[in-house]
């Protein structure tokens, strides 16, 4: 559009600015990040907290014959398969005269640096110094060691414990691990900013009802787009977050979870979208947020499709490397702006967000008390404490929450059901924890039964 220069120019009126309320100078905030929760290098608060876990750190498929380097809670790290089937997870410089082992070679027992041909097990000891005297090598096999990390691969996934090794706990093994009839399939998704953002999502199950539904498109089903009644649960080293929403004469319950300090599930993203019944429905992403380093984040996880997860014919050759919950990565500009997700929504914080200039609202309860947890673990381990591990407040397999239900239970004629949801909301979790020793097939038949009841009583008035 081309614009004559003989065209005479008439500024606005500054009484159209004057009587607005601008607020933009000087409401540039000097606040910076909150060092406790976000920084995850090694010797940092928060670093050394993470490190009293398990995570998942790559991929098996990830794993050929070639070492990969990968960066994980700020380490620079190599992890290998060996010629016996063996994972090792070793620092990634050779400790001889520092080259990088992402060039080495994988051998039958460990693997060699390609620089001098230093050999190493993956549990970093020397075995093999070529081209030394042999008392020499003697001495050096005794005296160096590589830095590495016990590793072991399930399901796809390879899970590793990078803290100190006499504070290694067990392994948690979740219920949703073991479903009769459920395909997990291994992903990974990547986020540009810090891990906290990331997991800040799964406690604001409000977000559900605007990012992935009515600010842009119908991303899931229109039953998303509902806002329901938001309630949150502390139960020590499980924190969750229900929408209890209304979808005609449906009430559909969802429930977030977070498993300190990482360890995230939610209902499915396809199997429902409230308007027909379902009941005791699980998770259909089984997800660790693992932070790379301060600035950049991997969820690594499982995909869960069954009767109980997301529809089997979901479940695709291409699989969901590239996709979770129905958003793919790596998207244009444009159609990022024109249909965003979580990872704009999360990344568009800045690499690490300042909490200083937010400006929490009561639907962020489940955020805020998230945060209060990890800092109350993070300043626990500082001291010299152990922190709170699901594997030591009950048995494996651990119980969990992440799901959603549909049943039918009509209007009762009030225009506002915020409480009446709240009530049903309360009774649906405490069926679920009421079942918590009980084997997995006693504890479906034990909620389903439940479910019907609450339902066959609409809702209990």
């Amino acid at each position: 559009m081309s614009t004559s220069m003989d065209t005479k120019i008439e500024p606005p009126p500054l009484h159209r600015f004057r009587d607005a309320t601008y607020r933009g100078h000087g409401a540039r905030a000097d606040a910076e990040p909150d060092e406790e929760l976000v920084r995850v290098g090694p010797g940092t608060p928060c670093g050394e907290y993470l490190r009293r876990f398990w995570h998942p750190v790559a991929l098996s498929s990830e794993i050929a014959d070639l070492p990969v380097a990968i960066r994980v809670l700020g380490e620079d790290l190599v992890v290998f398969r060996d010629g016996e089937g063996r994972v090792g997870l070793v620092h990634r410089r050779c400790p001889h005269r520092r080259a990088s082992l992402e060039y080495g070679t994988c051998h039958e027992r460990g693997i060699r640096c390609c620089y001098h041909g230093w050999r190493f097990d993956v549990d970093g000891a020397l075995l093999e110094a070529p081209g030394q005297p042999p008392e020499a090598e003697e001495r050096l096999k005794r005296r160096v060691r590589l830095g590495a990390y016990p590793a072991f691969e399930c399901r796809g996934l390879v899970f590793a414990f990078l803290g100190p090794p006499e504070e290694m706990p067990e392994f948690p093994v979740c219920d949703t691990f073991e479903l009769p009839d459920m395909a997990l399939v291994p992903y990974r998704a990547p986020f540009r900013c810090n891990w906290l953002q990331v997991l800040d999502a799964i406690l604001d199950p409000i977000h559900t009802s605007f990012l992935h539904s009515s600010i842009s498109r119908e991303q899931f089903s229109a039953g998303f787009g509902e806002v329901g009644r938001m309630d949150f649960f502390d139960r020590a080293a499980w924190l969750m977050g229900t929408n209890t929403r209304r979808v005609g004469e449906n009430v559909w319950f969802r429930v977030n979870e977070l498993v300190l300090p990482n360890f995230t599930q939610a209902g499915a993203a396809f199997a429902t979208d409230g308007t027909k019944q379902r009941y005791y429905g699980r998770t259909a992403f089984v997800r660790w947020v693992v932070p790379v380093d301060d600035e950049n984040t991997t969820a690594l996880a499982w995909a869960c499709f069954g009767e109980r997860g997301d529809p089997p014919e979901w479940n695709t050759p291409e699989g969901p490397e590239l996709i979770e919950q129905g958003e793919i990565f790596d998207r244009p500009y444009e159609r990022r702006q024109r249909f965003p997700g979580d990872a704009e929504a999360v990344e568009g914080m800045g690499r690490i967000t300042v909490h200083a200039e937010e400006h929490l609202a009561p639907s962020d309860k489940g955020v805020a008390i998230m945060r209060r947890r990890l800092r109350e673990q993070i300043r626990a381990v500082a001291a010299g404490e152990q922190p709170l591990r699901v594997t030591d407040l009950a048995p494996n397999p651990v119980p969990t929450y992440g799901g959603d239900s549909v049943l039918t239970i009509p209007r009762n004629g009030a225009a506002d059901e915020s409480e009446r949801f709240s009530r049903l909301a309360h009774a649906f979790m405490q069926m679920q924890f009421d079942a918590d020793a009980l084997p997995e097939p006693e504890r479906v038949a034990y909620v389903t039964e439940r479910l019907r009841a609450l339902e066959a009583n609409g809702g209990g008035g």
